[in-house]
């Protein structure tokens, strides 16, 4: 049997439209999706509105927390502002750099950067925080990142980071926010305390369906940050923009992100970082793919390989692996699901041949807790685990209403993609 095809057969009995909908209700769901293409022309990106900020930048010397997604249209924001006469004192590189030169995990150096000869400060790997030096002759930091909505991506913790450094040396930090093209949903469980790390700060869920502005807002209301500090924020909020909207991006946020579906698909696949699995990392279709050359079921086979700037040295490099391609179950359900699809990692386990090795020790980091891979390992459903995360996440949802800027309805899912 397909293992593939038998999950998704099997799901979409569950989700199929009751007959009894009313013509009401029908009605009601056409005029909404009418009202949504006409705001989704109008959203507008913090970055986008000048306006709302350059009043609080002009004059002052201002440092930059940006990488490739920190755009206004085609025209990267530095060189925006440097346009302008704004004066750009330091660029801070978070992972994969300002211009998106590194690949996952490379380190970062400091630097200056060629077009605009404004020195650039690494944030990832030893110096993952600002320092005083680096702060000095600075007066407002913008931050403006392009995130995924997944708590392991790592662009929340450089937040966390630099809000700190904020705080302890008195520089205001302006968050031009942008949308979250996984903020159409939440789960997963809770970040445990004592798993802390560059994959995980807060006691969140992994897939939190927050902007980086609503949980810079948080972090400061929660006294997240060290010594309960607080750092004075200002957010420039997403012009006419709800969590259920559908947002493509413009720009890949990482490397082995290059488009909406493998974004769609990396609050799962990204959990297979911590088993013996490829997840199309050195390939054509990152994100988009799984496999491994144990695995005997699958619709592909590829072989990963180097590819410079997006992959050192894979998982399985230079070997053939069977797997699947996720592309079309992507678009065409899993964003409908509003959940994780560990389904994937329950039979996965059930079909490796040498179980003791499937999990790393990076799965805990990952997921957020030590019972996930005990419970996959004791033969518990993806239904029995989704359930034990349930107390964590509405307990969430309601600690989370204050910082909220945009509506969110966890009935509607995404809506707005043709």
């Amino acid at each position: 049997m397909n293992l593939f095809a038998m999950k998704k057969g099997q799901l979409n009995i569950c989700f199929k439209i009751k007959s009894e909908t009313s013509s009401f209700r029908i009605l009601s769901l056409i005029f909404l999706f009418f009202i949504v293409q006409f705001t989704q022309a109008q959203i507008k990106t913090g970055a986008e509105q000048l306006d709302l900020y350059l009043p609080k930048i002009k004059g002052k010397k201002v440092a930059i927390v940006a990488n490739p997604t920190s755009v206004i249209g085609k025209t990267h924001l530095v060189d925006s502002l440097f346009s302008l006469k704004i004066k750009i004192k330091k660029i801070f590189a978070p992972e994969h750099g300002f211009r998106g030169e590194a690949a996952n995990g490379d380190k970062i150096l400091n630097s200056v950067d060629p077009k605009t000869q404004i020195p650039i400060v690494s944030l990832y790997g030893k110096n993952i925080k600002p320092s005083k030096k680096d702060l000095s002759g600075v007066d407002v930091v913008i931050f403006d990142i392009q995130d995924v909505g997944v708590r392991f991506y790592t662009f929340l913790t450089t937040l966390h980071y630099v809000m700190e450094a904020c705080a302890e040396h008195q520089k205001t930090l302006i968050i031009l926010d942008r949308p979250n093209p996984n903020g159409y949903f939440i789960d997963g469980p809770i970040l445990n305390e004592n798993l802390k790390s560059m994959v995980g700060m807060h006691p969140i869920p992994l897939v939190h369906g927050m902007t980086l502005g609503e949980l810079g807002k948080m972090i400061n209301g929660e006294k997240w940050l060290s010594n309960k500090l607080e750092c004075k924020l200002e957010v420039i909020p997403v012009k006419n923009y709800a969590h259920n909207d559908y947002y493509p991006l413009t720009v890949a946020p990482s490397p082995n992100l290059p488009n909406m579906t493998s974004i769609f698909l990396y609050p799962t696949l990204g959990l297979l970082e911590g088993t013996e699995m490829s997840m199309g990392r050195g390939t054509n279709k990152p994100f988009e793919s799984f496999g491994a050359p144990w695995l005997t079921k699958g619709n592909i086979e590829f072989t990963p390989v180097n590819i410079p700037g997006k992959a050192v040295n894979p998982p399985f490099l230079n070997q053939t692996c069977r797997g699947f391609i996720l592309t079309d179950f992507a678009n065409d359900y899993l964003i409908t699901y509003k959940q994780l699809y560990i389904e994937w990692i329950v039979m996965l386990y059930k079909e490796c041949p040498n179980k003791s090795k499937f999990f790393n020790s990076f799965i805990n980091k990952l997921i957020g807790n030590e019972d996930f891979r005990k419970q996959i390992e004791s033969g518990m459903s993806a239904a029995e685990i989704r359930k034990t995360w349930q107390v964590g996440i509405q307990k969430f949802k309601v600690q989370r209403l204050p910082y909220l800027i945009y509506p969110f309805d966890p009935d509607l899912g995404l809506i707005g993609k043709k």
